[in-house]
């Protein structure tokens, strides 16, 4: 039996994803998890221990780096900050709504406020770029989305549900200040984690495989 499996049956976590991951049992283990990563929408308690959440980010940062810069950087909400961050959410939200002529409505603040209330733990995983560097700024870029795809696989290895989401505050400026980041940094993505309510819905291997594929000739 694979050793992602393994790792599932030791944490007794989610049964949720150990379903859908008994139909990988003839996969290579170093492939298991790469094959089967879904998202998970809906997440709830437990969420990762802090030895896992540092697992998931480590091997975040084992992402391809092209120069070797390490543009990533990682913040962490848990517990009642999740709550505290969702209203810098909702006052960017009312900010951008306000610039466009519309009032904002109770229920679109309050829909925004409990953001980051869908997941027991929510990483923000941004790109603090080097402009000056002669790695054009869509590399250092891409070398933080593998960071979020790695840390994605992780979670499934570890039997953790997982979620990449994004949205307008990931390019408000307010937001990246709140995180500490400058205008021209990104926020490449909020990892979503805990544990799944229900299997991610499985696709097959084969999907779409022949009209995405070619051999240049």
């Amino acid at each position: 039996m694979g050793r992602a499996w393994l790792v599932i049956e030791k944490r007794g976590a989610d049964p949720a994803l150990a379903e859908s991951l008994e139909t990988m049992k003839e996969t290579p283990p170093s492939l298991a998890a790469v094959i089967n990563r879904r998202s998970s929408g809906r997440l709830k308690e437990p969420g990762p221990t802090e030895e896992q959440l540092e697992t998931i980010i480590r091997a975040g940062m084992s992402a391809p780096d092209h120069g070797r810069l390490r543009p990533w950087r990682f913040v962490i909400f848990e517990g009642e900050a999740r709550g505290r961050f969702g209203d810098i959410l909702a006052a960017a939200l009312a900010k951008r709504l306000e610039n466009q002529g519309i009032i904002p409505a109770d229920h679109q603040l309050n829909k925004e406020r409990n953001k980051l209330l869908r997941a027991p733990c929510v990483v923000a995983v941004c790109a603090v770029i080097d402009h000056d560097n002669r790695i054009p700024w869509t590399e250092q870029f891409a070398a933080v989305a593998a960071t979020c795809e790695n840390m994605l696989i992780a979670a499934t290895a570890l039997g953790i549900g997982s979620m990449w989401r994004t949205g307008e505050p990931s390019y408000d400026a307010s937001v990246k200040e709140a995180l500490g980041l400058r205008e021209n940094d990104m926020i490449t993505g909020w990892i979503y984690l805990g544990s799944a309510e229900k299997a991610p819905t499985s696709a097959s291997l084969d999907e779409g495989f022949d009209s995405h594929v070619s051999y240049w000739s």
